[in-house]
């Protein structure tokens, strides 16, 4: 099979760093893991006093044998009554004559009693076992093996006959390491012997990376597979063969197995090659996780492998570039996803050049004709708005980035693109989430559906801290603040802004993030950076949830809880949502904007007003039910739904921002001036409402006083003035108190 493959030579120095690095633990012909062990240990059977290793439903082998047979009952059943030891457990069947521990040979008798027997005429074993004389030598040895007490045959051996029997057919190994290997039997261990001993200290030093980054668990029976492969493949080192030739060897073994030997390979190679600028820069295919110090999306699993590709660039001096680009935009501190993004648009640029202006031979060739035919190519492609957005954005950084460190001087003035040349996003409808929606969502019943605690609270602190879900799912363990009063704040890590905030929360939610810290801190004593560690692929506990793990459980549970819109379809909801839904509800309870603007740790307040553009909704709501009078005492009605109801609405929107009055609103058009020297209560377009009664009556009290204390010293004039402003007040008043009394009666 090996020759059939493309088989290089083993790489010169790699032993010696081998040496150098497999810890003496690992550098063990018989590998046998801590059963406590987060990456490589298996727990005891649960079945009390069996010390094999578990494997299916929390049994060993042989007792999930046993439990099946019986047909699977359950678990705490079978535990209570398991029946006897399991085999490489049990006690050996020894002599049934009283008194003698000689191994079984037939009819429950030993070989010397069993040749009496014979010589007896073979009466019925039992009645005469239970007669019989013990016959044997003087002195007596039981087997060494610590688990059996049968006797051995005399005093040259150290085991018993049956134990005899194998120690002969593993090739009588000594005496110690015979004890160990049945010890050994049902336990998980790694046998690293009969691979040549450069492969050995590969596997081995292999195993001892993953258990060094304690993310993925590596079970003993998958690290015994690749040993296995790799010894019929007959190869010194596991660099011997390409990747693809592993794969090919590998045939139809997928998952944990095909994972593991990958990272084996890999492992090694990185070991050998090193980890820096100058192995990975010269390939057209990057593997970022070579490359220490990265910063990663915080939604990515920690041992995401990624690649970034320079290979699909058909232009060398393009390729040469972008290379020298993404090292700069790595090494400022970019995220990997914003330089993926970056290279992806660049190589959308260089499919055109190959497609549409294959006369481009190099960076002089480029001016802002050839980028207009560019960007007439992206119409035609099919692309959403923001594919095609990046798609421009990225040339324009890259060559920005030319120009500013002076990588080649032949590009063009002109190679410019100019902010009107992609279309702006259309204005983008509220996210979010309707209250007959949100109702649902936070009803008790269906919040006990998670089935995971982790969850549950992640879910709790969207909805009412208002967070990105990302920014939730990577919370510290020490997430807890309180100010000079003791109130509880929540501390998070704003990754889009890459710097911390904190956001005020009540002692209900503090008590359930302390109760997930005790949790946390009872699963990883030792150490708990997270408040939500990963539940898969963190088997010490070092990483966080991801954003694509939670939004995996969310999508379970608002199945299982059957969340439906206004018009009965299963609701689609995303967790950002939430975070819209939040600042809306803030809104409309006019909490004032830069509130909210520092509550959601908004750069400026742009993004806050997009959420603001739902106060005139709330406000209008109000306003059209509520009475409207002016100053007759006639009922004003606007129709909410009427072909003036917008301009009607910001009319009295820009009145009551620039000409409120203590008594009502001005519904005077924008665009006049106003006639009556502030005489509003005598304006013919004066309005007011209910909510302005008190004031209203309490203005005509001091309106009585002043007419009285006119007419008593002579001013005539300002009395029959202010006796106008008595007459509306009254027909006001009156109308309002009328409206109120019919809908009472209604009532």
């Amino acid at each position: 099979m090996v020759s059939a493959l493309v088989q290089r030579s083993a790489p010169a120095g790699l032993l010696e760093k081998l040496m150098a690095h497999v810890r003496a633990e690992f550098r063990v012909g018989m590998y046998v893991a801590d059963p406590d062990d987060l990456v490589l240990g298996r727990r005891p059977c649960m079945v009390a006093g069996c010390d094999r290793s578990r494997t299916a439903f929390g049994l060993c082998s042989g007792h999930d044998q046993r439990w099946r047979t019986r047909g699977c009952p359950d678990l705490a059943e079978f535990s209570a009554d398991p029946g006897p030891a399991v085999n490489g457990r049990r006690e050996l069947t020894h002599c049934t004559v009283p008194g003698c521990r000689y191994g079984s040979s037939g009819f429950g008798l030993c070989t010397r009693h069993r040749l009496v027997w014979l010589r007896e005429g073979q009466p019925d074993p039992k009645p005469w076992a239970a007669q019989a004389p013990i016959v044997g030598p003087s002195t007596i040895a039981e087997c060494l093996l610590p688990f059996c007490s049968v006797w051995t045959e005399n005093a040259t051996h150290q085991f018993c006959k049956s134990h005899e029997t194998r120690w002969a057919q593993l090739g009588r190994p000594d005496a110690e390491e015979y004890i160990a290997h049945c010890l050994r039997s049902g336990k998980a261990r790694i046998d690293f012997r009969g691979m040549a001993p450069q492969l050995t200290l590969e596997l081995q030093y292999a195993v001892q990376c993953r258990h060094d980054q304690a993310t993925i668990t590596a079970p003993p029976p998958v690290v015994a597979w690749t040993i296995a492969l790799a010894r019929r493949a007959e190869v010194s080192s596991l660099l011997d063969l390409p990747p693809q030739g592993w794969h090919e060897l590998a045939g139809s073994k997928q998952g944990m197995y095909q994972r593991f030997l990958e990272y084996a390979r890999d492992a090694v190679e990185t070991l050998h090659e090193g980890t820096s600028w100058e192995v990975e820069y010269p390939r057209d295919v990057w593997r970022l996780h070579r490359l220490p110090g990265l910063t990663l999306n915080a939604g990515k699993p920690p041992h995401s492998r990624i690649n970034l590709r320079f290979d699909r660039f058909t232009q060398p001096w393009l390729r040469t570039l972008a290379k020298r680009w993404a090292r700069l935009r790595l090494s400022s501190g970019l995220t990997v996803s914003t330089v993926l993004c970056d290279i992806q648009g660049l190589t959308r640029f260089s499919a055109f050049l190959t497609e549409a202006a294959p006369d481009v031979q190099a960076l002089a060739g480029i001016d802002r004709a050839v980028l207009e035919r560019y960007l007439a190519w992206l119409i035609t492609s099919p692309l959403g708005h923001g594919a095609r957005k990046d798609a421009v954005k990225a040339p324009t950084t890259f060559f920005q980035a030319i120009r500013q460190h002076g990588w080649d001087d032949t590009l063009a003035a002109t190679a410019l693109f100019f902010p009107g040349d992609i279309p702006p996003r259309p204005p983008r409808l509220t996210r979010r989430l309707a209250e007959y929606v949100m109702a649902q969502v936070e009803a008790p019943a269906n919040l006990d559906r998670w089935t995971t605690p982790e969850g549950r609270l992640i879910t709790i602190i969207l909805i009412r801290c208002g967070l990105r879900a990302t920014d939730a799912c990577t919370l510290a363990f020490d997430c807890l603040l309180h100010d000079g009063q003791n109130a509880p704040y929540l501390r998070y890590f704003n990754n889009k802004m890459r710097r911390e905030a904190a956001v005020p929360i009540d002692e209900e939610l503090e008590g359930e993030i302390r109760a997930q810290q005790q949790r946390v801190a009872a699963r990883w004593p030792q150490e708990h950076r997270h408040l939500f560690p990963a539940i898969n692929g963190n088997a010490g506990g070092h990483h966080p949830v991801t954003y694509y793990s939670y939004r995996g459980m969310l999508k379970y549970w608002l199945t299982s809880c059957d969340v439906r819109d206004e018009h009965g379809q299963l609701a689609a909801l995303t967790p950002h949502q939430w975070r819209h839904t939040f600042a809306c509800r803030l809104i409309n309870r006019d909490v004032p904007q830069e509130v909210i603007r520092i509550l959601l740790d908004h750069q400026s307040t742009q993004m806050t007003a997009h959420y603001a553009r739902l106060t005139d909704q709330s406000v209008r709501r109000r306003w059209e039910a509520a009475t409207k009078v002016n100053i007759k005492g006639e009922q004003v009605s606007i129709d909410p739904d009427g072909p003036l109801a917008q301009a009607q609405w910001a009319k009295t929107r820009y009145g009551m921002a620039t000409q409120t009055l203590p008594h009502g609103y001005c519904g005077l058009p924008v665009n006049k001036s106003c006639p009556h020297a502030n005489a509003c209560l005598t304006c013919p377009v004066f309005l007011t409402g209910p909510e302005f009664l008190p004031e209203l009556r309490e203005h005509r009290g001091r309106t009585l006083t002043l007419i009285t204390e006119a007419e008593v010293i002579g001013h005539t004039r300002v009395a029959e003035m202010n006796k106008h402003v008595l007459t509306n007040l009254d027909k006001m008043i009156d109308g309002i108190a009328q409206d109120q009394s019919g809908e009472a009666d209604a009532g």
